[in-house]
């Protein structure tokens, strides 16, 4: 008998993806059975939620580092590690971990977003991104 999806991921991964979906020009996609946030066809937010874990991977310039001394975080495989992609894979989600993973979707989107995207999203007029329902 499997043990159900923690509540908490569940909760997570439905924030993580109205927060990626809420970006100028986001799109979702589902490559290889995993959810997949793009921007103009490049995807910033790989998203999967298994029966105990919720794993992601998101490109991380500034400060994948930092976030690569957490215990749940590693390099991402496939040699996108080089490029500062890291992965995660949490167990649980506590409200200090929901807002560090929207901080790393805002940093992934920036680093792999047109400029004219970001550009959007800094407009004094732009508000927090919110949920869209664009799928690809």
């Amino acid at each position: 008998m499997t043990m159900p999806v923690p509540a908490s991921l569940v909760k997570l991964e439905a924030a993580m993806r109205d927060r990626g979906l809420g970006y100028p020009q986001s799109e979702e996609a589902f490559p290889w059975g995993e959810r997949a946030i793009k921007v103009k066809g490049k995807t910033f937010l790989f998203m999967r939620l298994g029966d105990t874990e919720l794993s992601f991977s998101v490109k991380l310039p500034r400060t994948g580092f930092q976030a690569l001394a957490l215990p749940f975080a590693k390099p991402t495989e496939y040699g996108l590690g080089k490029s500062g992609w890291v992965t995660v894979r949490l167990g649980k989600a506590t409200k200090a971990l929901t807002d560090q993973c929207m901080l790393w979707i805002d940093e992934s989107y920036r680093a792999v977003a047109p400029k004219r995207a970001v550009a959007a999203l800094d407009a004094p007029t732009t508000t927090k991104p919110t949920a869209s329902k664009r799928r690809v």
